[in-house]
C-alpha cells in the first residue's frame, strides 16, 4: 500500500513536470523560437513543437494614463486582464497559435533581438496555484533544465539559471540560452496565473536581449517592464 501511494505520487508529480515544460516551451516558442529547437520543445511536452505565431500590429495601442511614468506608458488588456509598463515608442503585435490563447510583444523598432511578450495559455484544472507547480526555486530548475542541452553530443542549447524568487503573487526566473556558435540571450521572466471564470490560465511573461554592448542598453527598460507586470 506504501509503494502504491508512492508510485502515485511520482506519476503526479512526473505529469506536472511534463505539464509545465510543456505550457512554458511553447511560450518559449512564441517568444524565441530561434533559440529553443524544436526536437527540445517535442521531448519536453511530449508533442510537436509549437510554431512561433505571426504577430500583427495590435487594434490597442499603449495609452497615457494617470499612472504613466517619464517615458514609459501603461498598456491594459482588459480582455485578458493583465497591465504592463512599456517605454514610449515601442511597437505592440499581437497574434495566436496553436495551444496559446494568445500572444502580446513589445520591442522597439530599432532592435528586433531585444523585446517583451506576453503569451496567455490554458492550464487544466488541477492546476489551482502557482504552488502547484512547486515554490520557485524548483519551479525554476524544472524551467531551466528542460531547456537545457549542453549535455547533448555535439552539445545543443545551454541553458544556465540565474536568479529565482516570488513575489507579488508571481514567480520570476532569470537565465541565459545560448546555442553553439552564437551569442548569448538573456532571459528575465514572471509568470502567474489566474481564473477568468471558465478555466485556469497561466501568463508567461518573457523579456530578452542579447549580451554584448549594443543590446544591453535595453536592459534597463526590459527588466523594468517584466517586473510592472501585473494581473488585473
Amino acid at each position: 500500500m506504501v509503494r502504491a501511494c508512492v508510485v502515485v505520487r511520482v506519476e503526479v508529480g512526473a505529469r506536472r513536470r511534463e505539464a509545465l515544460l510543456s505550457v512554458l516551451l511553447s511560450g518559449m516558442a512564441a517568444a524565441a523560437p530561434v533559440l529553443v529547437p524544436a526536437d527540445a520543445l517535442a521531448e519536453a511536452a511530449g508533442t510537436a513543437a509549437e510554431v512561433a505565431p505571426e504577430l500583427v500590429p495590435a487594434d490597442a495601442s499603449p495609452k497615457p494614463t494617470a499612472e504613466s511614468l517619464e517615458e514609459f506608458t501603461m498598456y491594459e488588456d482588459e480582455v485578458n486582464k493583465f497591465q504592463i509598463t512599456i517605454p514610449q515608442g515601442w511597437q505592440v503585435g499581437a497574434g495566436e497559435a496553436s495551444g496559446i490563447k494568445s500572444v502580446t510583444a513589445f520591442y522597439p523598432e530599432q532592435a528586433a533581438d531585444s523585446n517583451v511578450s506576453v503569451v496567455i495559455t490554458g492550464i487544466g484544472p488541477d492546476f489551482t496555484s502557482l504552488k502547484s507547480f512547486g515554490d520557485v526555486d524548483a519551479f525554476a530548475e524544472n524551467l531551466v533544465n528542460g531547456l537545457d542541452r549542453s549535455w547533448q553530443r555535439p552539445p545543443g542549447l545551454a541553458a544556465k539559471l540565474i536568479d529565482s524568487k516570488a513575489s507579488n503573487g508571481l514567480y520570476y526566473v532569470e537565465y541565459t540560452l545560448q546555442n553553439p556558435g552564437e551569442r548569448r540571450r538573456h532571459i528575465v521572466s514572471a509568470i502567474g496565473m489566474a481564473f477568468n471564470g471558465w478555466y485556469n490560465r497561466l501568463y508567461t511573461v518573457t523579456g530578452q536581449y542579447i549580451d554584448d554592448e549594443e543590446s544591453d542598453k535595453y536592459r534597463p527598460q526590459i527588466e523594468k517592464v517584466v517586473k510592472s507586470f501585473r494581473l488585473t
